[in-house]
């Protein structure tokens, strides 16, 4: 018979901890929940699990830290390895200890072997995430609680996964998409820049061994050159200055939120924004939804984590509205933020009682969206900007030509 340390909670909600016999994990857990509690981990009192400080020392040392920081890849990785482990049957505290010999940044090994340690000395997986909120969001948190609560730790886990890689894939497609046209309009600009001080200076002054009147157009290119030349430190200065202030304003709550309304309301453009913000809410909604969340403490979880000040004010009135009975769709309404399809989609679903699933349908109609959007957005502004950066480049090679061919009609 092996001794097994527990940790769970009571019909009130109180965390209870002891040890229990037994010949198993399943068979300990099975005596615990005999007793009318609800249990959250069950860890074998071994030296295998409970590692040593002056052990988990020596691991680090063979461990291969390549960074510092903690990225998205890093926690969806994390997530779905722990996922695995424990839907394999693994206990928490041994499926962290393996997972702490496998990561790549010196920060997340950190976190982990404070999660062992805080869970080693009585706390729940989620009570242990919340030490570190700049590594677990208030979803992750949430969803392990639900997780813990359920017993499905590892089902919810493995659609918390889910959740991150999708976000990530759309993410990267929206970065894909953007990186061509901010290459190619860099270039432009680049170009014209390179053109305006360098060449154009070069024709000024053969035109200044010639007694002629130079043409209005070449005049104009010339001054500018000139303003751009003997200019430049103080240009880039206010340039600096200029993104310096701004990035401090929308710092503010006020500049924020700001400026998040001026995107709302940019034409073509403010569509494609408020669409990216509902995205982001019905993915969340549906991940929660799923894991068994309720719907006030899902929406309550998606008004902190949707990321955006304007999209939290809306959900935080239709939280308000829901506590006081109201369906969603009365909200949704009242907010003005939502198109008609998502509001009868989101309505149907609350009445057939498949809203997690009408949430996962609306999610993928608007990453759809957004993708055919950018798609659109780069084969249309692929043309515009050469035929701008061709234009200016054919107005600047006429205003050189001009002067010469005046010169040969002297020479002549």
């Amino acid at each position: 018979m092996a001794r097994f340390y527990y940790i769970a909670r009571n019909n009130l909600g109180s965390k209870e901890t002891g040890t229990e016999e037994g010949l198993n994990q399943e068979e300990v857990v099975n005596k615990i929940q005999a007793k009318g509690l609800i249990v959250i981990s069950v860890i074998p009192e071994s030296s295998e699990t409970l590692a040593s400080g002056s052990a988990r020392v020596n691991i680090k040392n063979k461990i291969k830290l390549k960074r510092d920081r903690i990225t998205s890849s890093d926690l969806t990785l994390f997530c779905r390895q722990l996922s695995t482990l424990l839907g394999a049957g693994v206990t928490i505290l041994k499926s962290l200890d393996i997972i702490s010999k496998q990561v790549v940044s010196k920060k997340l090994y950190n976190v982990v072997i404070d999660l062992q340690k805080n869970m080693e000395a009585g706390l729940s997986f989620h009570e242990a995430m919340v030490k570190h909120p700049k590594v677990f969001s208030d979803l992750w948190v949430n969803l392990v609680e639900s997780g813990e609560a359920s017993g499905n730790l590892a089902v919810v886990l493995s659609r918390l996964a889910t959740y991150l890689e999708r976000d990530a894939e759309f993410k990267g497609k929206i970065i894909s998409a953007l990186i061509y046209p901010g290459i190619l309009m860099s270039a432009g600009i680049l170009a014209l820049f390179l053109m305006a001080i360098k060449i154009v200076p070069t024709f000024a002054e053969i035109f200044k061994g010639f007694n002629i009147e130079l043409p209005l157009l070449t005049k104009i290119m010339l001054k500018v050159s000139d303003f751009l030349r003997f200019n430049i430190v103080p240009i880039f200065l206010v340039v600096g200055a200029l993104v310096f202030a701004f990035k401090n304003y929308v710092r503010t709550k006020a500049g924020r939120r700001n400026f998040e309304n001026f995107k709302f309301r940019l034409p073509v453009f403010g569509e494609f924004f408020m669409a990216l913000n509902v995205e982001r809410f019905s993915s969340e909604m549906s991940t929660l939804l799923e894991s068994g969340v309720p719907i006030l403490y899902s929406l309550e979880i998606s008004e902190r984590s949707v990321g955006n000040l304007v999209m939290a004010d809306i959900i935080r009135s239709i939280k308000d509205d829901v506590r006081e009975g109201k369906s969603l769709r009365e909200p949704l309404e009242k907010s003005s933020f939502f198109d008609p399809m998502f509001i009868q989609m989101v309505s149907i679903g609350e009445e057939i009682g498949e809203l997690p699933q009408m949430f996962k349908k609306i999610n993928s109609f608007y990453q759809d969206y957004c993708g055919v959007f950018l798609a659109r957005f780069v084969a249309m502004f692929e043309p515009f900007v050469l035929v701008f950066i061709g234009g200016v480049i054919g107005i600047m090679i006429t205003g050189i030509f001009l002067p010469i061919f005046e010169i040969s009609k002297i020479g002549g």
